[in-house]
């Protein structure tokens, strides 16, 4: 029999615990993950109750309502609050999401709340995304044309042609996909994952890039583009409703038709 042990320092242990000094009717409850890079701590799920009437509708006013009365040592990141930016991308209640367009009342029970998952942590809920922008920009996503140079007239399209980047350039780069798909987790250094093929195929579905031929060569391997195995977690996970999936088997489709 097989036994697997894993490092002392990957077990989650229970953290502190911040009650309210009286009970309110409106209260809620959060557990949220804290690791500190700076400590030999083992990583901690603290538990925090808070009053909704102080506080704001979304999980991301909790945690800024949490950062600024309760622990001013919990980390993450945000920026808008408008659900644009991707910068508040984490896993609530065991979806990957952004923390400023989830409703703490859409969560039942305690809302749980974890960086997104298998990816290495920097601190709390904020992962290191550095390899995922480096894929990212593997793909080249800009326009690559020569037509500037040539004009200095704008480069036009049809209402035909433009919209065949719907669906690809709303794309915030949030990795919420991304860190949805066990292919990924499994084959992060080598395959691109779901955000970076989507961003690819929003410049190879352009009808003003020059370079949809030489996209496609670079994608036609074995780990960058197939290692999908169209378990669409991808598409479930995407907050602004888009396909991954869908443009990663268009992204297929192509490089079949030119072989």
């Amino acid at each position: 029999m097989v036994a697997f042990n894993l490092p002392k320092n990957s077990k989650v242990l229970k953290g502190n615990r911040f009650k309210l000094s009286r009970d309110v009717p409106n209260k809620r409850a959060l557990e949220i993950y804290r690791y500190d890079p700076d400590s030999s701590n083992n990583p901690r799920v603290d538990y925090f109750e808070i009053n909704m009437h102080e506080c704001g509708p979304m999980v991301l006013d909790a945690l800024i309502y949490i950062k600024s009365q309760i622990d001013s040592s919990l980390t993450f990141r945000r920026s808008c609050r408008e659900g644009v930016c991707g910068s508040c991308s984490m896993n609530i209640d065991g979806t990957n999401t952004l923390a400023c367009i989830k409703h703490i009342k859409d969560v039942k029970g305690v809302v749980k709340i974890y960086p997104l998952p298998h990816m290495k942590i920097i601190k709390d809920l904020v992962p290191d995304l550095s390899d995922a922008y480096k894929q990212y920009a593997s793909v080249k996503p800009w326009l690559q044309s020569t037509m500037p140079s040539k004009s200095e007239k704008e480069q036009l399209q049809s209402p035909e042609e433009r919209k065949e980047i719907d669906g690809a350039y709303e794309c915030i780069l949030c990795f919420c996909c991304s860190a949805s798909c066990p292919s990924y987790w499994w084959n992060g250094d080598k395959y691109l994952g779901p955000a970076a093929l989507l961003q690819a195929y929003r410049w190879i579905s352009d009808s003003r890039d020059e370079s949809s031929k030489s996209r496609l060569e670079f994608l036609k391997d074995s780990f960058k583009l197939y290692r999908c195995h169209t378990i669409m977690n991808c598409t479930n996970a995407c907050p602004k409703g888009l396909n991954p999936a869908q443009a990663i088997s268009r992204i297929k489709s192509s490089i079949a038709n030119i072989e």
